[in-house]
């Protein structure tokens, strides 16, 4: 990954654990979460959703359950954890961008 590569991934995995701290229960489906991002700025199909996701589950900072959607296939339902909210309100982590001063 190039370097601008790696700073927009960090920022798109801040986004994401920013948003799901501010949303009920901490956890939202992977298309609300696509659609939070888009809107704050970064232009981010499913896939890389999905890696960013998959990337902060394995950091332990969210939580990924798979669904089953009669109409669509699977879903993603991804969980903010403890340590994520942590990392969301400016606890620094590599590879999360930090987040600035208010």
């Amino acid at each position: 990954m190039s370097g601008f590569a790696e700073v927009l991934a960090a920022d798109r995995r801040l986004v994401i654990l920013r948003t799901l701290s501010e949303a009920p229960g901490y956890q939202l489906n992977e298309m609300v979460l696509r659609t939070a991002v888009q809107a704050l700025g970064h232009t981010a199909g499913r896939d890389v959703i999905r890696g960013d996701v998959a990337w902060l589950q394995e950091q332990l900072l969210v939580r990924a359950d798979e669904i089953n959607v009669p109409t669509s296939g699977k879903l993603w339902v991804v969980h903010l954890t403890i340590a994520g909210g942590e990392v969301a309100d400016g606890r620094s982590h590599p590879g999360v961008a930090r987040r600035g001063p208010e």
